[in-house]
């Protein structure tokens, strides 16, 4: 399979995943409240992207670091604004 394409794919891909976080900041921003925000689904994926970020500086691959340390960073936003807007 050509190497032209296989980046293509991955780079849509990282492109994709860095940008769904950016809905869902900008809602809970707008409206100041984060109800609707699961605690639990957010620190899990929060994990699941140290890990993978921590995988992708162990095998030395800047292009998985880079696209999950985005991710990791984004969905920590969103558990910051749960955090802020939590209900008193």
């Amino acid at each position: 399979m050509s190497e032209l394409l296989i980046n293509a794919v991955g780079t849509a891909a990282a492109l994709c995943s860095m940008t769904s976080f950016t809905p869902q900041i900008l809602k809970i921003w707008r409206e100041k409240d984060a109800s609707s925000v699961s605690m639990r689904m957010f620190m899990l994926t929060v994990t699941g992207f140290v890990l993978w970020t921590t995988y992708g500086i162990l095998l030395g691959s800047w292009p998985v670091t880079v696209a999950n340390a985005v991710c990791l960073m984004l969905s920590a936003v969103i558990l910051a604004l749960k955090w802020k807007f939590r209900e008193a």
